[in-house]
């Protein structure tokens, strides 16, 4: 007499399937001590909503010819988070990022926001996920679902796409050292800097601005050189390049 599935939420509320021979005019279906809620029957199957429970119960279904062997159902409990790898990433999605916790070997689903995705399973206590696209920029709830519930907890906040509407002062001395301000939007997670491909010093001053020192140049030689800037959701680059000038002379 098969069970299917044989394991749920220790909440309750799972449809199982009981299937075997005569058991039609099921009066009764306990798993465990508990009775559970009988939706259809007839001479080779019983459906049933589970009743809440833990650990490792016995089904049997009573008919008018006496009760069944018994089966074992497992009840799950809801998993639980302890960590999240990332907590921020690109507007568009596709990084991936790992989940610590406990009870995780079932989970199903992985829900950012409104937006799920279909985890891999590493062990009982850790999955990895391709983060969704999201809805819009900004914070999301995490919420991990596995056989025994729903468990979330954990903010995850999607990053637009930036930009570089602009830069000040429009020039420096080709051995850098240069304070720029560089404005645009979409700028508080900047990682880097550039000035013609080489790495800037910076500090990010608002979501709006970053305050870079310009590099020197690679051969002490002026010219122009593009300033483009890195952060979790991608780059972009100013429309106009910075001017390595070189100093007057006499």
């Amino acid at each position: 007499m098969p069970i299917s599935p044989n394991q749920g939420s220790s909440a309750g509320g799972q449809t199982v399937v009981i299937t075997g021979s005569n058991l039609g005019g099921a009066t009764a279906v306990h798993f465990g001590s508990k009775l559970a809620t009988i939706t259809a029957n007839n001479a080779t199957s019983v459906t049933v909503t589970s009743p809440s429970g833990n650990g490792v119960v016995p089904v049997t279904v009573t008919t008018p010819g006496g009760t069944s062997n018994p089966l074992n159902f497992f009840y799950i409990g809801p998993p639980s988070k302890s960590a999240l790898s990332d907590t921020s990433g690109p507007l568009a999605g596709g990084n991936t990022v790992t989940i610590t916790g406990t009870g995780l070997s079932t989970a199903s689903a992985v829900a950012f926001g409104a937006n799920s995705a279909t985890p891999t399973i590493v062990s009982d206590s850790q999955i990895t996920v391709a983060v969704p696209a999201g809805a819009a920029a900004g914070p999301v709830g995490v919420t991990v679902t596995t056989a025994g519930g729903s468990n979330n907890g954990f903010s995850y906040t999607y990053v637009a796409t930036p930009t570089v509407t602009g830069f000040t002062p429009a020039s420096g001395p080709p051995s850098g050292g240069t304070a720029v301000t560089i404005t645009g939007t979409n700028l508080s997670t900047t990682q880097s800097v550039t000035f013609g491909g080489n790495a800037a010093s910076f500090t990010v001053i608002s979501d709006t601005s970053v305050s870079a020192v310009s590099p020197p140049t690679s051969d002490g030689a002026p010219g122009p050189a593009g300033i483009t800037v890195t952060t979790l959701a991608g780059s972009a680059s100013a429309a106009t390049p910075f001017q390595y000038v070189a100093g007057p002379g006499i």
